[in-house]
């Protein structure tokens, strides 16, 4: 059995999404009934499951005719809506055999005797700046509030160091040029910016209202604002809310690829509606070299339009019978066709994971 924290709204499995996170468990489990993912985002062709139930738990039963042979496991539960709580609980009785784990809490479910596994870190956690508001038109705003974030502390305390600090739209391991961009926090310069801002307003800074860890982020950054004499005020956003009437609002982007090219497009796509980007994404073809890369990465954080804060793993939690699972990168589905299930207690295999 597996699952997820993903609430899904919809008996229909083929609705729309209501949010990011049904979207995203939505689009791992097309990856797993579907063979082909079309350029506009549909699905066609038959995968290694077939769906035998759709719900709250939904069961899909292996594929017999799977061009690249059948799964090992009979059949997949996948259990969702479920609280992090549960999800640990269930992992500790054998109740769940995979368990999506916040970045936050690995050390935790390590700690307690969990497996844990985990991706690269491939999902960015950023404040992004509504072209709307007031620091549209003054980046001296934007500065200043960007100078003040202490990503370390972020890391390190909120996010339990499972993560890393994050200074540009790319993550080392992607695009080799991380390490140029400053993580470093100086809020002796954010101090000069804001005295220079003539009627300096209260930044209004948005957070998901059901993402404790965006909370707690939130709270961090307005403390370190504070300090430097720049009042935040924060606002609980519902999920699903894509442009809020925030002056700022914090996102997790994942990457939906590996290769730098795809991924800073896509970035740069989602982004620009809400931040108004000079840059997009349409000049970086497959073609693109890391110089081209690099410039367009740069100028957005150039423009403190978008603050990257931190890069987090993707974190799994999985039980001691579970075999041949691999964290699955940016892009990646779930490999439960390739999952096998150590048979512990010398019982027939009914795959569950």
């Amino acid at each position: 059995m597996l699952e997820t924290g993903a609430t899904v709204t919809s008996a229909d499995p083929h609705a729309a999404a209501a949010n990011a996170q049904e979207a995203r468990a939505k689009q791992q489990i097309d990856e797993l009934i579907y063979a082909h993912r079309n350029p506009d985002g549909t699905f066609s062709g038959s995968g290694p499951f077939q769906i035998k139930t759709w719900g709250k738990e939904a069961v899909l039963a292996a594929n017999e005719n799977y061009d690249q042979g059948r799964p090992f496991v009979d059949e997949v539960d996948i259990r969702m809506g479920r609280a992090l709580k549960d999800r640990l609980i269930d992992l500790q009785l054998g109740k769940a055999d995979i368990a999506e784990i916040p970045a936050a809490q690995a050390r935790g479910a390590a700690a307690s005797g969990i497996q844990v596994s985990r991706s690269q870190p491939d999902e960015l956690i950023a404040l992004v700046f509504n072209a709307k508001g007031p620091a549209a038109n003054d980046r001296r705003i934007r500065e200043a509030v960007a100078s003040t974030i202490d990503r370390a502390a972020i890391v390190n305390f909120i996010l339990q160091k499972d993560g890393e600090p994050a200074g540009g739209l790319l993550p080392q391991w992607s695009s080799g040029t991380a390490f140029l961009f400053s993580t470093a926090a100086d809020p002796g310069h954010a101090k000069e910016l804001w005295s220079q801002i003539p009627a300096p307003p209260t930044i209004s800074l948005g957070y998901d209202s059901g993402d404790s860890q965006e909370q707690a982020i939130a709270e961090r950054i307005e403390v370190n604002a504070q300090g430097a004499g720049i009042p935040i005020a924060l606002q609980a956003i519902p999920a699903g809310v894509a442009i809020p009437g925030a002056d700022a609002r914090l996102m997790r982007l994942r990457m939906p690829s590996a290769i730098p090219q795809a991924a800073l497009a896509h970035l740069l796509g989602v982004l620009n509606p809400i931040a108004g980007l000079s840059t997009g994404g349409d000049a970086l073809t497959d073609s693109a070299g890391p110089q081209q890369i690099y410039d367009a990465e740069s100028s957005v954080v150039r423009s403190f339009s978008v603050v990257p804060i931190a890069w987090i793993p993707q974190v799994y939690g999985l039980s001691a019978r579970v075999r041949d699972w691999s964290a699955p990168g940016p892009g990646e589905t779930w490999p439960l066709a390739d999952v096998w299930l150590d048979n512990m207690d010398a019982q027939p295999q009914k795959g569950s994971s």
